[in-house]
């Protein structure tokens, strides 16, 4: 589960925001202010800071510098009332990865947010390897394993594993797992993804006595079950 940290003084926009995003499945840490935010980076990293430009204390263009040199590779989205196309330049030459305008939907702001972390995620890949039950995995090499078996993917269905292997014990969406794997902007049907499901589960079942399953639940998803 991704985490954010949302920057935001003005509760009327912070309160709907945070329960929006934990809805979304992210798990959220709001501050109100400069300081408590960069204070908020220092003790955990977050995987994104959504930073609104008016604060009470530090401007927001000051925050997002200071991250920018102490956390180079931290996606930062901006948040503002601010709509001026000089605005949006100086806030992305502040180090900003993007920037969305006040008021925005929650579907765009959430569709920017999963782009910034499948970019970061490819960018800056993980060098530990996972594990699920008896399934591990290593994103940096895009190898993955149950038991001793390797299993021999294909791209997509390496990213289709590693994400309902993420969300072990959950039911994903189908529209959600499509956005995720295939891209925020597909359309139309979604039979390309029972193909790999069911491929998926060949691959899983050839190893020697894996308790891990793709579950189907009708009418809404696939979930990723550990033994």
């Amino acid at each position: 589960m991704n985490s954010l940290l949302l920057v935001e003084d003005d509760e009327r926009i912070s309160l709907p925001l945070v329960r929006l995003l934990e809805a979304e499945g992210f798990t959220v840490v709001h501050v109100a202010a400069g300081e408590a935010a960069l204070a908020a980076v220092s003790a955990e990293v977050p995987d994104l800071v959504l930073l609104d430009l008016s604060l009470p204390d530090i401007d927001g263009l000051d925050v997002c510098r200071r991250l920018r040199i102490s956390h180079p590779g931290l996606p930062i989205v901006m948040l503002t009332a601010r709509n001026e196309e000089v605005d949006m330049v100086v806030g992305l030459d502040a180090g900003a990865d993007d920037y969305i305008t006040k008021p925005f939907r929650v579907a765009e702001l959430t569709a920017r947010i999963r782009t910034r972390l499948r970019a970061s995620s490819v960018a800056n890949p993980a060098n530990e390897e996972d594990q699920f039950g008896t399934l591990r995995v290593d994103r940096a090499a895009r190898r993955a394993w149950i038991g001793e078996d390797e299993l021999a993917l294909a791209p997509k269905e390496f990213d289709l594993l590693i994400l309902l292997s993420t969300h072990h014990g959950e039911t994903l969406r189908r529209e959600h797992i499509m956005t995720e794997v295939w891209d925020e902007n597909w359309w139309g049907s979604t039979r390309t993804l029972d193909t790999h499901v069911a491929s998926l589960r060949r691959k899983l079942g050839d190893t020697s006595d894996t308790p891990e399953r793709i579950i189907t639940v009708r009418g809404i998803g696939f979930r990723y079950e550990v033994g």
